[in-house]
């Protein structure tokens, strides 16, 4: 009996005595758990300051952003040298959107048949409505046809310039051929622009004539300054 009663109280002790040492494990994984639930937090933490400067980083493009905007106004800048450029090149004088110089768009051309002086072609410009320019000194580019025969100079030497506005109107004469043989080659246009530069020639209806080495006078205030005879006034 006593070593039942004995064998027993053992098992007693052994069975109190797991049941401690499952108590302590128990015990021991709790504050574990708790370290690593404070653990956790601490990552989170870390990321809560990762993000932070991830949200900084936006903030970083926004400040980009603002730098963008100031290339921007940069570019405004640019726009107001090219504004200062246009400014430059704005026309000055009474002209409004061509400049000083006429050039044949700024212009209304006419032409008619002259029956004196052996016979002539009588060509009259004048400014557009609302247009103020000058004719600088020189004769007209007058030629005709696609192959563009030219019209020679008339007169030894170029005429002034001459400011257009209004009704005032210029003219120039052309014989269109000088040469006694028959022969010539038959238009009914010719093209007018003012001096060879001009980038926009215009053309003129003249009705049917025969061309064979024409010469031009240069622009003249009155019709009858502008009678080109049959050759130089050489």
């Amino acid at each position: 009996m006593n070593r039942t009663c004995t064998a027993r109280i053992r098992r007693v002790a052994l069975t109190a005595a797991a049941a401690a040492a499952l108590a302590a494990t128990v015990t021991a994984c709790g504050p574990a758990e708790g370290e690593g639930a404070a653990s956790g937090g601490g990552s989170g933490a870390s990321a809560a300051a990762s993000a932070a400067p991830s949200s900084d980083a936006p903030q970083g493009g926004s400040g980009g952003g603002k730098a963008a905007g100031s290339s921007s106004n940069g570019g405004a800048s640019g726009k107001d040298r090219g504004s200062s450029s246009g400014g430059g090149s704005a026309p000055s004088g009474d002209k409004k959107g061509y400049g000083q110089s006429c050039g044949a768009n700024d212009l209304t051309f006419s032409a008619r048949s002259q029956s004196q002086a052996g016979g002539y072609i009588l060509l009259s410009a004048h400014a557009k409505p609302g247009i103020t320019c000058t004719i600088p000194s020189g004769l007209p580019s007058v030629s005709f046809g696609s192959k563009g025969i030219e019209a020679q100079p008339a007169e030894q030497s170029v005429g002034p310039a001459i400011k257009l506005s209004g009704s005032k109107t210029v003219y120039a004469g052309i014989n269109p051929k000088t040469t006694k043989a028959n022969g010539g080659v038959e238009f009914t246009f010719l093209i007018a622009a003012i001096g060879t530069s001009d980038p926009n020639p215009a053309s003129v209806t003249t009705g049917p004539v025969t061309v064979d080495k024409p010469i031009v006078t240069n622009w003249h205030t009155t019709p009858t300054d502008a009678v080109p005879g049959d050759g130089t006034d050489n």
